[in-house]
C-alpha cells in the first residue's frame, strides 16, 4: 500500500487552527521533530491553574447529535472551541435563570 507524502505548510494566526480542523496530524508525522525539553512555568501560572482546575468539576452530559454538532459549527464560525462555547451558554443560562429566581 503507499501512502501519500503530504507536506507541513507554514502557518500565520489562525489559519493554523483551520488548518487542523480539516486535516490529520498522522498525515505529517514524518516531519515532526522530538522534543525532549522540559517546560516549567513559572509559580505564578502553575498556581492559577491549580486554583481554577481545583474549583472545576468535570461532568457527563449527554446531547443530541445535531446540538453537538450545531455547537461545534458555531464554535468555528465564532473562532472558540466548542467546550468553552457551550460553558459560556450554561453560565449565562444558569445566571438568567438565578436572576429570574429572585425577582
Amino acid at each position: 500500500m503507499l501512502v501519500k507524502k503530504h507536506k507541513l505548510p507554514h502557518f500565520k494566526s489562525e489559519e493554523e487552527a483551520n488548518f487542523w480542523n480539516t486535516h490529520s496530524i498522522t498525515d505529517y508525522l514524518d516531519q515532526l521533530e522530538e522534543v525532549n525539553d522540559v517546560f516549567v512555568l513559572a509559580p505564578a501560572l502553575a498556581r492559577k491553574i491549580r486554583e481554577r482546575s481545583a474549583r472545576n468539576k468535570m461532568i457527563s452530559i449527554r446531547l443530541a447529535e445535531w446540538e453537538l454538532k450545531k455547537s461545534k459549527e458555531i464554535a468555528h464560525k465564532k473562532n472558540v472551541p466548542y467546550q468553552t462555547l457551550m460553558r459560556s451558554w450554561i453560565d449565562q443560562g444558569i445566571r438568567r435563570e438565578a436572576i429570574a429566581l429572585v425577582k
